[in-house]
């Protein structure tokens, strides 16, 4: 069993959360320890939209130029008919200008990789490792994990995602937090691009429910995508990605059959509820949940990286600002960042709708911003506006 505490910290989780958690502590003379459930890192995921308080932080924890790396810039969006017929199409120039200057469009995968990349030198990770018990006392906090070891830290993170065990073990059951939005997502690499999308492109194809975007990342890369509307979200997460999308996806048309024939042989497939947690006090003593375990504001919001990214960064200041006085910190902390957790959180709620939209209305009305752009003269005006040149 470890005794020391003084400024050492378990972080449980190496997502994108942990990751940036494990740098800023280490940056400002922490001893993080990162347990992670999975036995290897994972690769790929979703794209996102990483900008804001989280760019801002990137830029502080000196990560920013190499997520600018990882930046993917599409030539075009695609919008398709079930046949495969464009329906309208958004030149890059204009993607780029609405994304604006202070942002990158990335995958989760590549953050993650970034965050590694700079701390795997002076940070311990075990992975194939999990949280088993938790007990505090006013000095400390002992961590069982199933290695067999009982680590003793000043500070325990659970930045293990929507279906935290840190948040289980101290908090209390998932069922508590778990705000349901009625959707689900999947994700896979694939390992080629079906030949009815073109390189270099993002071709989305959406009818009434269900959404199936795949994305070139360029460099022989790309990715699929699938999102779609359920009111039986927890059974179909139980049956798992190989059963549920076939099922759903099978006579969508387009690209689907193609995608869905590489699916068996995917070496990782991300497939999850669409839910929030709604959680009233993110830490308890020396506990202190981040990222998805603490909030999840969902992909409809679109803020989840740069959040747990920021999220980090504020950590560290504030165990800076009250050196010796975790409890403190935690306060203070909590007090800077969740009135924009809750923000990002009311705005997932209230979008939700036009995510995989139920009807063809809904679908137009949703479509018709982007419609809209992909207009040359608009396209044109956008640009100028934005001072983004094509």
């Amino acid at each position: 069993m470890s005794t020391a505490t003084g400024n050492r910290a378990i972080i449980v989780g190496a997502g994108i959360a942990g990751l940036a958690t494990a740098l800023r502590l280490r940056q400002i003379g922490w001893q993080p320890l990162v347990v992670e459930r999975a036995p290897r890192r994972r690769a790929g995921g979703y794209a996102v939209t990483f900008s804001g308080i989280g760019y801002d932080a990137a830029e502080r924890m000196g990560v920013l130029p190499a997520l600018a790396e990882r930046h993917i810039t599409p030539d075009k969006m695609v919008y398709v008919k079930p046949d495969g017929r464009p329906r309208f199409a958004v030149p890059g120039p204009t993607v780029r200008a609405m994304l604006g200057e202070r942002a990158l469009n990335i995958l989760r995968g590549d953050i993650e990789d970034v965050l590694y990349e700079a701390i795997r030198e002076d940070v311990e990770i075990r992975f194939g490792t999990t949280i088993e018990a938790v007990a505090q006392d006013d000095d400390g906090v002992d961590v069982t994990l199933s290695d067999g070891t009982v680590e003793r830290a000043a500070l325990l993170v659970g930045a293990d995602g929507l279906h935290s065990a840190t948040r289980r073990l101290v908090f209390g059951p998932e069922e508590k937090f778990r705000l349901d939005l009625d959707h689900m997502t999947g994700v896979f690499m694939l390992d080629r691009l079906p030949s009815s999308v073109e390189e270099g492109t993002t071709s989305t194809l959406t009818d009434t429910g269900r959404t199936l975007a795949i994305i070139s990342l360029g460099e022989g890369r790309s990715a699929a995508f699938f999102g779609y509307r359920t009111d039986r979200p927890m059974a179909e997460l139980a049956e798992g990605p190989q059963t549920v999308l076939p099922r759903v996806y099978a006579d969508m048309g387009w690209a689907a059959p193609d995608v869905l024939a590489q699916l068996p042989a995917a070496e990782s497939v991300y497939f999850d509820t669409i839910s929030q947690m709604v959680v009233d006090r993110w830490s308890r003593g020396r506990v202190v949940l981040l990222g998805d375990a603490a909030w999840c504001v969902t992909l409809f919001a679109g803020f989840g990286s740069s959040l747990a990214v920021a999220g980090a960064d504020r950590l560290g200041d504030a165990l800076q600002r009250h050196p010796g006085d975790v409890l403190a910190a935690l306060r203070s902390w909590e007090e800077e960042l969740r009135p924009e957790a809750e923000k990002k959180q009311k705005l997932g709620r209230r979008v939700k709708g036009l995510y995989a939209p139920s009807d063809v209305f809904r679908l137009w009305l949703r479509d018709l911003p982007l419609r809209f752009a992909s207009y040359r003269p608009v396209s044109r005006f956008l640009q100028r506006r934005l001072q983004i040149k094509a």
